[in-house]
């Protein structure tokens, strides 16, 4: 068992909330037929699913499973964009709202479905038309949180093009690595946007991105979001802007029957090497997944108004922003700005204000509100909300109580909810409805999935023990791949254990069969919900001129989960330790992005190395977490640990 997994959560399994009478009552899963319903038959199950989308051609079979390669609905044509728009219009849903956008200044937008068809028909012409865009193309999306990236990504889908889209807090390298290996030839992004009162200029680090040599991208086109305000410069032949493209645009367009195994979307991960993983997401399995999960774990009904905090950068706001809410005909809410801007209370105003019902925000968040004080929430009126949900990490159970009782009131199901990038979809939480909930517990697997937690040789763990979170059967949103890299995937992902998933998370079971998540049992720290693979900020560090080694290790922090720690050794040419920490800093923010900063930099001579040259992270978490040191029998120098906790106690001191 590696040591990482074995660690045990601090929960009580004794605690438990029942689904309210009336909650359960009303939901869409009332009891436990439908996982009896998956246990009976899981492809049928699965089926059953995929039925309720619209198809131009039904599916010849339902899966192809050839390790570790899935083909979902095969032979089945789909189009995700038609199943989240076109098919809404012929029903009272064609005057509904599709997106509520609220700017961080307090500027407000409302698309209904037939506003928002009609936008990205128009964007879906642009593209085609003007720029030659093709089915199969990959089109990368930099932009800030307004509703045409919204347009933006459900556009490329309705062709067929793959998009790729960059969080917006991502440095220019970062675009630039993203965008060579994926070979984009078009950028869409914004002048800027507005974060905690800070005009982010996103052009201008587009522009930089750009500038290296053998970029592909040929054209890049501009939302004028900011004005004059964001100060970009205009490249003229390059650049063009969203608004002039889009005045003449035609607003009919017929969205294309794609094969169920298309390319939809490529979204850029970390792993525990230098290069971020380009994960590939299908058309028809994604979009049954999605739409699926979003149904069921949100309870999503007619008149809710759910609010998603996420970014759609990340694989969150992808699936549970855009996609599975719009699929299944929701009102979902757009916020641009940061949570405690203007005020502290801002996340609460906008519930209040719009009427939120359901709400899906990080642990990160939860603690946030936690540390400003219960006077925030209590200033509004937070009645409207009739389901909570938690994503990213795993939630203590000092933060679900709070969120339990001062933003729902007592009366709200919290869905705690586990998955991943490569996921596509929830994998395990409470359905809303049914299952008795522990705070700390992400609870069950959803029914069509099957988790398992094992030990090292891969058998089942009783109860009571911890072990290694696997999935042991495909399911349609899983990824197909990594782009470019087949290898990469089946090392990452399938060579832990023959022919089932490995998701790289440590779980426990308690006495009632609940899973409780441990997080990461490899080298990826978690910052804010925001996975960063230690090599990652390791290269960045290197990178620096007098940095001649690095090793990164996360370290548990109160708000964001974990904050990074970083343990470097200089070149010779260079002694000066304090200038060193924090020009090391700003050079990985400035590589990766600024929430990738490192919080503190230890200075070193040496880091801790087995014989063989392996740095040994173990020993640097033992010291950063205060505990006993480890087993230091396989260093190849062991005295330098007792220089690097003096280091570190010294500087928490």
């Amino acid at each position: 068992m590696p040591e990482e997994a074995s660690l045990s959560p601090v929960l009580n399994e004794n605690i438990s909330f029942k689904p309210p009478g009336d909650f359960s009552k009303n939901a869409h899963a009332s009891d436990d037929a439908i996982y009896h319903l998956a246990q009976t038959d899981r492809l049928a199950f699965w089926e059953s699913q995929a039925e309720q989308l619209h198809w131009f051609k039904k599916w010849d079979r339902v899966l192809e499973w050839e390790e570790p390669y899935a083909r979902w609905f095969v032979g089945g044509k789909i189009n995700i964009a038609y199943n989240c728009l076109d098919r809404h219009l012929s029903s009272w849903r064609r005057n509904k709202a599709a997106i509520i956008w609220e700017g961080e200044k307090g500027e407000q937008r409302v698309l209904t479905y037939f506003d928002l068809h009609r936008e990205v028909c128009k964007f879906a012409n642009v593209l085609e038309q003007k720029f030659g865009v093709q089915e199969g193309d990959r089109v990368t999306i930099y932009m800030p949180m307004i509703p045409e990236l919204a347009i933006a990504m459900l556009a490329c889908v309705r062709i067929g093009a793959a998009h790729s889209i960059i969080f917006g807090g991502f440095s220019a390298e970062s675009i630039s690595d993203r965008v060579a290996d994926c070979q984009s030839s078009l950028l869409i992004t914004a002048d800027g946007g507005y974060r905690a009162g800070k005009v982010i200029a996103l052009k201008n680090i587009v522009d930089k991105a750009l500038a290296v040599d053998g970029s592909p991208v040929k054209d890049v086109i501009v939302v004028a979001h900011i004005g004059a305000e964001a100060g970009v410069q205009h490249n003229t032949g390059r650049d063009h802007y969203y608004h002039e493209l889009m005045a003449d645009s035609p607003a009919r367009h017929e969205a294309r029957p794609l094969d169920s195994e298309a390319l939809a979307f490529l979204l850029y991960t970390s792993g525990t090497t230098g290069k971020p993983k380009g994960i590939m997401h299908s058309t028809g399995g994604y979009l049954t997944g999605v739409t699926y999960t979003a149904k069921y774990v949100f309870d999503l009904k007619e008149d809710d108004v759910y609010w998603c905090t996420a970014d759609i950068g990340w694989i969150t706001g992808h699936s549970y922003i855009v996609y599975g809410p719009l699929s299944n005909g929701a009102t979902t809410l757009m916020y641009e700005g940061a949570p405690g801007y203007p005020g502290k209370d801002r996340f609460w105003s906008i519930v209040a204000k719009y009427g939120v019902t359901l709400l899906y925000t990080a642990p990160t968040a939860i603690r946030t509100f936690m540390s400003w004080g219960d006077d925030y929430p209590a200033k509004h009126d937070l009645t409207s909300l009739r389901l909570l949900g938690t994503v990213g990490e795993p939630i203590n159970p000092k933060a679900w109580l709070w969120y339990h009782e001062k933003i729902g009131g007592g009366n709200c199901p919290i869905v705690d909810t586990w998955w991943q990038t490569e996921t596509g979809n929830i994998m395990i939480s409470p359905l809303p409805g049914v299952t008795p909930t522990k705070p700390g517990s992400a609870t069950h697997a959803l029914p069509g999935i099957e988790a398992e937690v094992v030990d090292d040789q891969g058998q089942p763990v009783a109860r009571g023990q911890a072990g290694l979170l696997i999935i042991k059967s495909p399911w349609p949103a899983m990824l197909r791949g990594i782009y470019g890299d087949p290898d990469r995937y089946k090392q990452t992902y399938w060579s832990r254990f023959p022919g089932v998933y490995f998701t790289g998370d440590g779980a426990q079971l308690d006495s009632e069969g609940y899973i409780w998540l441990l997080g990461r049992v490899d080298d990826v720290i978690n910052v804010s919900g925001h996975r960063l693979g230690t090599m990652e900020v390791e290269s960045a560090c290197v990178d620096h001129a007098f940095v001649s080694e690095a090793a990164a290790i996360g370290v548990a922090h109160e708000i964001k989960g974990q904050t990074i720690v970083v343990f470097v050794s200089l070149t010779a040419e260079h002694t000066g330790e304090a200038s060193a920490s924090e020009e090391i800093r700003q050079h990985v923010a400035a590589k990766i992005g600024a929430f990738a900063r490192p919080e503190k930099v230890i200075i070193t001579q040496e880091l801790p190395k087995t014989r063989s040259g392996k740095i040994m992270r173990r020993l640097l978490r033992d010291i950063a977490d205060g505990k006993v040191i480890g087993d230091t029998t396989t260093l190849a120098d062991s005295s330098i640990i007792g220089s690097l906790k003096e280091k570190y106690e010294k500087l928490e001191a």
